[in-house]
């Protein structure tokens, strides 16, 4: 308990050292004190608000779109809702839409003509300029512009350079964009634009179950190269727009499944001993570089049990000991950014 802040009131670490203390948090519906009293306890500092666009699937021409672009609905005013409440009380937050589909992955939209790729983008940017708006009236510290649309990124480079400039004549806060791990942030060419080089960063780490401590702060080495690579060719700071690992004996090994692939592996068994090993092994490795500007973990439920921490195998931190993990490492400054 000596590293959790029971005080209510944030410590604002961020101000002095740069970093970005995240969750990605969902289900507001229970009292709003009582949820950002438990992401203050445990150092939280900004909070990821994940609006979801939707279009079928991955040969969609055409999501959903707001109504009236700017103008708020019923859904904009409940996000508004709890943007407001987390400002009041002295966190941070970053809008980061995702887009969701019945079938397919986003990383993957597969559209037969240039007609269509443009239908399709002109969707998403009604959407995205919403929410750019939506982020400057509340003031909001950092706007997400995508997350893993690796097949736009590569099909529509120009779109998303006009997208990057309308969106800052709107928009006066930072700006990045969520990249896989697995080759898209090395083809993404704006980020020269961007504030920070966003990563989806699910990367493997170990080859066997059950991994200690060392193997899994051994698998990152190769990744930590090309992260800070990547840092120094664009001068920009490197962060985890999302991060995360289940509770299970292979989380390290395949961070990034979930769902019925992994429901339906019965060699898969709830581990939280290794779950709370891939956090610190992931914090002793990064949270100390001077380019690393923080992350975001996924996923915490406001609603979650107590009870689920025994034999629950999903991503969440809470009433699991990576969540005192967390608490302790987002409870210290960083000394490396006044070197």
């Amino acid at each position: 308990m000596a590293v959790e802040n029971h005080t209510g009131i944030p410590k604002n670490l961020y101000t002095i050292d740069g970093k970005q203390r995240g969750m990605s948090v969902f289900n507001w519906r229970d009292s709003l004190d009582q949820s950002l009293n438990q992401l203050i306890k445990n150092n939280v500092e900004w909070v990821a608000i994940i609006p979801f666009y939707f279009q079928e699937n991955d040969r969609t021409r055409e999501m959903r779109i707001p109504e009236m672009t700017g103008k708020w609905d019923r859904r904009d005013s409940s996000y508004m809702n709890v943007i407001n409440n987390i400002h009041n009380r002295g966190l941070h937050v970053m809008l980061k839409p995702h887009l969701w589909m019945r079938d397919g992955w986003r990383s993957d939209i597969k559209l037969e003509s240039d007609d269509d790729w443009d239908m399709w983008f002109e969707s998403y940017r009604k959407n995205l300029i919403h929410h750019a708006m939506l982020a400057e009236t509340l003031n909001i510290e950092l706007l997400c512009i995508g997350a893993e649309f690796r097949s736009s990124i590569l099909k529509q480079p120009d779109k998303w350079e006009g997208l990057i400039k309308e969106i800052k004549s709107i928009y006066s806060g930072k700006l990045t964009y969520a990249a896989n791990w697995d080759a898209e942030y090395s083809e993404v060419k704006f980020w020269d634009k961007m504030d920070y080089i966003g990563i989806q960063a699910y990367f493997p780490l170990t080859k066997n179950e059950y991994p200690t401590l060392k193997e899994i702060r051994s698998g990152w080495k190769r990744h930590i190269k090309m992260l800070e690579d990547l840092s120094g060719k664009y001068n920009k700071p490197i962060l985890f727009s999302e991060i995360g690992y289940r509770s299970d004996n292979v989380a390290t090994i395949e961070p990034w499944v979930w769902g019925s692939a992994l429901n339906n592996d019965t060699l898969v068994v709830a581990s939280n001993m290794t779950q709370n090993l891939a956090y610190e092994a992931l914090f002793q490795e990064l949270w100390n570089k001077k380019w690393f500007a923080g992350m975001y973990f996924w996923q915490w439920h406001n609603d979650t049990e107590r009870r689920a921490r025994y034999g629950e195998r999903d991503f969440t931190p809470r009433f699991k000991p990576a969540e005192n993990t967390l608490a302790k490492w987002y409870g210290k400054e960083d000394h490396s950014s006044r070197e």
